[in-house]
């Protein structure tokens, strides 16, 4: 069909005119006015303030990807599916690199090295069968559940053997403060588990911050208390494996919650759909509540009778007062208190019976009963004073 030319003799649709290009839409860097701003403040402080405005928002239309993060979409659900599929998978890759964390883990916590245990977070791979699970609840996948859940279920029992079998090889007698830190988790380890939760479900949702999935399970370490509970099983110590299972729960519950609540607000899945694993998570999470709770509650106590002991000692008791503590020991055995004293004096300044009566002031003022022990190190001063005008000769 033949079409009319313009008066110039182009066409008059500039997509078939080879000269003239068709025109780009130019994003407008117009803001709405500020209008509540005239309304509540003087015309100069008005002006200045719609100036700062439209100078951001000049930033913002040709920012050079400084801010580009705060644009940056959800990953596509289908692709996010793929992924924590793939991670989830209990693979023979997935084993031989929880075995080999599991290794470094228990040697780390045997050896009391912070620096070891810190690389065991990093090697093991039990943070994705996690945040997978919290997935599969999200969006109702029950084969992506069971597959994660195998995963987790599987990888923390081979762990434990790991732990159990080293511990049964190189024979250990005595626990650490690394290993004991483990025992006793409190309302502080389930807010440090939901916020890790939350940062890990966030950072498999944008490709741009996948980089920080290391530090999410140096946070909340994951494999650390499970290497402890197979300690405490070759030790024979009840309270030990039971305190390390609980820190993992409370991880492992606090991961799936937050998790959860993170995928339904990057719009994947739904509150109906996830209803009832958030709710069991939930459930979960109040029931260990109660003795995280109370192990909070002595934490608190504990910290109170440390403060107040170290106060006695160092200035109201007149026992240490012509003496240097070299360091104050204070830890709990139930509801006896054990205090280790170093102290530099001299000779014979310190009797037993003193020691007995500071034993006796720190009872009565904490209220409960006092194991005390005072190391005294002898000291002996030597001082040597030369004139002003003496010479040394090395002749």
């Amino acid at each position: 069909m033949h079409r009319k030319a313009g008066p110039n003799g182009l066409s008059p649709n500039p997509e078939q005119n080879p000269i003239t290009p068709p025109a780009k839409q130019v994003r407008s860097s117009r803001r709405p006015a500020l209008v509540w701003v005239r309304h509540y403040f003087p015309a100069p402080i008005h002006r200045s303030i719609i100036r700062v405005f439209r100078k951001l928002g000049r930033k913002w239309d040709t920012n050079s990807g400084d801010w580009a993060w705060l644009e940056q979409k959800p990953m596509p659900l289908k692709l996010l599916n793929r992924n924590l599929w793939r991670i989830a998978e209990p693979a023979s890759s997935y084993y031989v690199m929880l075995f080999i964390s599991g290794i470094i883990a228990t040697l780390g916590l045997l050896a009391g090295s912070a620096a070891a245990i810190i690389g065991a977070m990093i090697v093991a791979p039990l943070m994705g069968p996690i945040v997978g699970m919290a997935f599969a609840i999200t969006v109702g996948n029950r084969r992506l559940f069971k597959r994660s859940g195998i995963a987790v279920l599987s990888g923390s029992i081979m762990t434990i053997a790991t732990a159990y079998l080293i511990c049964e090889v190189v024979g250990i007698s005595s626990l650490n403060s690394e290993i004991l830190q483990r025992t006793q988790p409190t309302l502080i380890d389930l807010v440090i588990g939901l916020a890790a939760g939350a940062a890990g479900a966030f950072a498999q949702t944008r490709r741009e911050v996948a980089g920080a999935l290391p530090g999410v399970a140096i946070a909340v370490a994951l494999v650390p208390p499970l290497s402890v509970i197979g300690i405490g099983l070759a030790l024979g110590s009840s309270s030990v494996a039971l305190g390390s299972t609980l820190l993992f729960l409370t991880n492992l519950a606090g991961i799936i919650l937050s998790g959860g609540l993170v995928f339904i607000w990057q719009e994947y899945g739904s509150l109906k759909r996830a209803r009832r694993g958030l709710t069991a998570s939930t459930a979960l999470l109040a029931l260990l509540g109660i003795p995280l709770g109370l192990s909070m509650q002595d934490l608190i106590a504990e910290e109170k009778g440390r403060s107040a002991v170290n106060q006695m000692i160092r200035s109201d008791l007149l026992t240490f007062r012509d003496s240097r503590i070299q360091g104050v020991d204070i830890n709990s055995d139930g509801d006896r208190l054990r205090i280790r004293i170093e102290v530099a004096a001299q000779k014979d300044a310190i009797s037993e019976n003193q020691v007995d009566l500071v034993r006796q002031a720190i009872e009565r003022r904490l209220d409960r009963p006092v194991e005390l022990a005072v190391n005294v190190y002898p000291v002996q001063s030597f001082s040597s004073i030369g004139s002003k005008k003496e010479k040394v000769s090395f002749e």
